[in-house]
């Protein structure tokens, strides 16, 4: 699980510089905003889960329905502020960088070990 949120960082980390590059300091901040607000509640939910996961007694399932449903919502939030906090957003880059983040966690499930 938290395979998947190194994945998502390192491809933070390689899609901000490349954006610096191409668009220089607003691509930048605009993807490392993108992808604080996608890495930070993925972080925040796989430790509810791996908490909830050594207690007895607890629904599992629920526990990760309920995670899901707040995870998105902090996303979304987190989104909004970076957006209201942020006017000089290069949005190409924050929704290139968002979209790169999201789907390089499915890589932790190609690789095993």
């Amino acid at each position: 699980m938290f395979k998947a949120i190194y994945l998502q960082f390192g491809a933070a980390v390689i899609t901000a510089i490349g954006a610096g590059v191409i668009v220089g300091v607003r691509g930048a901040v605009s993807v490392g905003l993108a992808a604080l607000a996608a890495v930070l509640p993925n972080l925040l939910f796989a430790v509810r889960l791996s908490m909830m996961s050594n207690r007895p007694g607890v629904s599992y399932a629920a526990n990760f329905f309920i995670g899901e449903f707040l995870k998105i919502g902090a996303t979304i939030g987190l989104l909004a502020i970076a957006v209201k906090g942020y006017p000089e957003m290069h949005w190409p880059s924050l929704l290139i960088g968002f979209a790169i983040v999201l789907h390089a966690g499915f890589i932790a499930f190609w690789k095993k070990s």
